[in-house]
Order: structure tokens, then sequence, then C-alpha cells
């Protein structure tokens, strides 16, 4: 399984910093899922569950107040005003 460099961020640094096989998120548009080597594009995130599966095939979830998703295709960056993982 191919994988990415993902970067979930707020003001208060970076909460999750990895690889990841998959994120799943609510964009402008609708829900939509970056895989590796996506097509470069930017968009808006609404506020939601941000879904991360890891190469190992474990998830994480987190929660977004909204934000901004960049994505190129060796990595993508959810920069949000508050962002917090899910507790295990």
């Amino acid at each position: 399984m191919k994988t990415f460099s993902f970067t979930a961020a707020s003001p208060d640094g970076n909460v999750f910093k990895g690889d990841a096989a998959r994120v799943i998120v609510r964009g402008t548009e609708g829900d939509l899922a970056v895989l590796a080597g996506h097509i470069p594009f930017v968009t808006g995130v609404k506020p939601g569950v941000c879904r991360i599966l890891l190469p190992d095939g474990t998830e994480k979830k987190g929660r977004t107040e909204g934000g901004i998703l960049t994505v190129d295709t060796e990595s993508a960056t959810l920069l949000s005003g508050s962002f917090k993982l899910d507790e295990e």
C-alpha cells in the first residue's frame, strides 16, 4: 500500500504528522479521500471527522472545526483552527 506524508495542524502546533495510506475529510463540496499520488489541489474543509488510515491498517480519527486542505503528489496538510485526535 502506497503512503504519503500527512500533517494535521492547529494554532497549537502539529496534532498529527506521519505517513498515511488514506485521509478522509468533509470538503466544501462533500466527503473526499486523499490517496498517495493524488492530483494536487486545495479545498476548504467543513467541520467534522477526519479519518486517517495508517500504513499498518489501523485508523485514527480526529475532529476539526474546518480549515483548509492542501494536497500534492507526495504530501497533504490540513490546517485547522482546532483539531483534536479522538482518545484511543
